[in-house]
Order: structure tokens, then sequence, then C-alpha cells
């Protein structure tokens, strides 16, 4: 079979999904790669163009996860970075693939979405004119490969990810990101000091279940497939108060204060909700964890971590 690249595969998504490919390919079959050194992995900055051309063709890829990008709350602080990873990064990626002919996975966000959307939840098609510059970046990302996917018959696939919660990898640098270091803190210090408002309320989801509507997605038939690029996904939606009453349940001597900085003003632009009907009727989506068992779960794993104490 043609190998998998994985672009970005250090980061929060990528460093779950190249487990989950290698125990379905195997090791051999999968490319990880990322601009950071990492044991195991190559060594590619995608806005290197030749870079890119040239490990897709010699290493004999026919599927591309990509995975790199800057996420919203450093893209905001470093625009210019931001729009060069993003975009060029992004067309470099579409590139390569057009001229191996390789299917590829292109991640969005709802990051994309208009401020004061007028439905709730946000709808699979709609006005998207984000004032941030990483969902500009994602707009814009999402536009390119409905270009490529009409003007070159290229297969791209995406989708708009809300929140991830990982119980494997440190925060990156994302607006959601309290969600996952909330836990960390619960756990280590009883204490979190959150950057967002209590009723924030964002869309979220597992990272296990992320994980694993993103394969399903690209081992789909391409003839179900309506809208190809940037299907909605959506599991359940919260604030950091709703958050931090399900936690005390586990750890009834947590506690939370507030303290909104900058990245309020993101999570403000984004929908309180999404609707993902397109994608459990096109491609069978369904989660698997709820609210409360994704809290039991992340509670669990986090306590039972060697630097938490754990086995």
């Amino acid at each position: 079979m043609k190998k998998i690249l994985i672009t970005g595969a250090a980061g929060q998504i990528g460093s779950e999904l190249v487990s989950f490919l290698v125990e379905i390919y195997g090791r051999y079959n999968i490319v990880a790669t990322d601009i950071k050194k990492y044991p195991g992995y190559l060594s590619l900055d995608c806005l290197d163009r030749d870079a890119v051309r040239y490990l897709v063709a010699e290493r004999d890829i026919g599927v591309i996860y990509h995975l790199a990008a800057i996420l919203s709350a450093k893209a905001e602080n470093d625009p210019e970075t931001a729009i060069n990873v993003n975009n060029n990064g992004l067309y470099n990626i579409l590139e390569a693939a057009r001229r191996a002919r390789c299917r590829v996975f292109v991640p969005s966000s709802i990051a994309v979405f208009s401020p004061g959307l007028p439905v709730i939840p946000a709808p699979q098609e709609s006005s998207t004119r984000p004032d941030t510059i990483y969902g500009m970046t994602k707009a814009w990302g999402e536009m390119l490969c409905d270009y490529y996917a009409a003007r070159h018959d290229l297969d791209i696939r995406g989708i708009r990810y809300p929140g991830l919660i990982s119980s494997e990898t440190e925060p990156g640098g994302g607006t959601t990101d309290y969600a996952v270091d909330i836990f960390y803190q619960a756990v280590k210090t009883g204490h979190y000091t959150c950057f967002l408002k209590k009723n924030t309320k964002l869309p979220m989801m597992y990272m296990p279940d992320a994980i694993q509507a993103t394969v399903q997605l690209m081992s789909a038939p391409k003839k179900k497939l309506r809208f190809k690029n940037a299907y909605n996904l959506a599991a359940f939606s919260f604030t950091p108060a709703e958050l931090a009453r399900a936690i005390k349940k586990h750890i009834p001597e947590f506690r939370i204060t507030y303290k909104p900085d900058s990245r309020q003003k993101i999570a403000d632009s984004w929908p309180a909700a999404i609707d993902d009907a397109p994608a459990r009727q096109d491609w069978n989506w369904n989660p698997r964890y709820d609210f409360a068992t994704m809290v039991a779960d992340m509670v669990s794993i986090v306590k039972n971590k060697p630097e938490n104490g754990g086995n």
C-alpha cells in the first residue's frame, strides 16, 4: 500500500492519530513528521515546498493528514507566522498532493463561523466571516481546498473541530485549552484559574472521538460525501462553571476562580453549539463519549499518570 504522511504529528491531534493509524496500518506505512525534533519522527517544515514535494514522492505517499498549524491564541499573538504556516503551508501540501494524486485530510475549526451568528446551533452551511486571524486562515483554507477539489479533482476531506480535550498531550495554544489544563490542575493543586468567564459555553469533544471521526471520514466512500471539505462535528457543549461542577463530583476539594484574558474575546466570537447532522447522515458519525463519561475518564487517566502519583 501507499504510505500515509502526517504533518504536525507531535501536536495535540497528531500524537494520538499516529498511534491510532499505526494500530491499523502498521508502523512501516506511517510517515510521521513535525518541525520539532521528536523520537521516531522525520523533520519536515511545511513551508519548505521542495522538501514537502520530495518527501511525498520519495516515500510513495498516498494519503496526507495535514495537521501542522498555529492555533487560535498563538495566532492572535503572532499573526504573520499564523498566516504563513496555516495558509502557505497548506498551499505547499495541496500542490504536492496534486502532483502525486494523494487523498488529503485538512482540519478546520469552529473558529471559521461569523461572530454573532443568528442561528444556534451553527449550521453546516453558514456565513464564515471570522474576526480572528486563526479563523480567517481556516476559512481561507476551506476555500482553497474547495478550489483544489473543483479545479484539480483532488480528494480533500476535512472536519470543523470543536474544542478538543486530550489526556495525552499538553495544551498547545488554543482558546479551549482550559478544558484540558483544568484536569491537570485539579489533580495536582486542587485549584484552577480560568482565563474564560464562568458562563462561556463552547462546543467540545473528547479526543478519542475526534480521532475516530477523522479516520472514519477518510475511509468513507467519496460518493456519499456531500460536503467533503469541512464537515461540522459535535459532541457536547459546556461552560467552565459546568465543567468545574462535574470535576468536583470526582475531586470534592477542587476550586476554580476566573480571570478572563484576551482569549475571552476569541471565545465570544465562536458559536455555543454546532449542528453536525450532515456528518451523522453522510458517514454515520456518532460520538461514543458524552460530557459525564468524558469527565470521569479524564479524571481517572490524569490521576493515574506517574507524575501525579499514579502507576
